[in-house]
């Protein structure tokens, strides 16, 4: 379906340039340096979550994620109800937490697969989702970010004169979204009791 949506933009687009403009070649310009900076872009990318994975690998390996993960799990014991100290599924929640702070999206991903499975194992919702999977969803989707790697990798592709820039304003937003994200969670499940 998305392929069809996609050809029937294209077409759109070409069919539109040829009758406000008549100008082809500038079209077949485009695209061919669109193809180029799409490429020098996942390049870019490719190389920035290759160097932060082997960072996050190198924290790993070192214990500093497990150190950060047990200060977190106090916290996440008082948002993720029910779950036991030595849960399984809190340590994962905890490591996918920890991953997305860095801004490791792509490395937090499996973590928060493993989590959500952890979840279903312990606490068995059958076809719905536990409020605790529901809570997990909502800190995968709206996580505290101190350093968005990947947004500065982008700016930086992009010839960013100051790429970092924006960390202040991302860490405000991050933790309003997840304030705000947490508390209608809450309000949804007080509301259901």
């Amino acid at each position: 379906m998305l392929s069809i949506i996609v050809a029937f933009m294209v077409i759109l687009s070409v069919v539109y340039n040829i009758i406000t403009k008549c100008e082809i070649f500038e079209i077949s310009q485009a695209v061919m340096s669109a193809g180029n900076e799409a490429v020098s872009l996942v390049i870019t990318l490719l190389g920035v979550m290759a160097t932060w994975g082997g960072i996050l690998q190198i924290a790993k390996d070192s214990g500093l994620t497990d150190k950060l993960a047990k200060l977190l799990t106090p916290l996440l014991r008082k948002v993720f109800t029910g779950l036991d100290k030595d849960s399984k599924a809190l340590k994962a929640i905890a490591m996918n937490v920890t991953a997305n702070i860095f801004g490791l999206g792509n490395a937090a991903t499996p973590l928060g697969i493993e989590a959500m499975k952890r979840l279903e194992e312990e606490e068995c919702p059958g076809n719905k989702a536990s409020r605790n999977m529901i809570m997990l969803s909502v800190f995968n989707t709206s996580s505290i970010e101190l350093i968005p790697t990947t947004v500065i990798a982008l700016r930086i592709a992009h010839g960013s004169a100051s790429p970092s820039e924006i960390i202040p304003c991302v860490i405000v937003v991050s933790i309003i979204s997840l304030l705000v994200s947490v508390a209608s969670v809450f309000a949804f499940d007080i509301k259901k009791k």
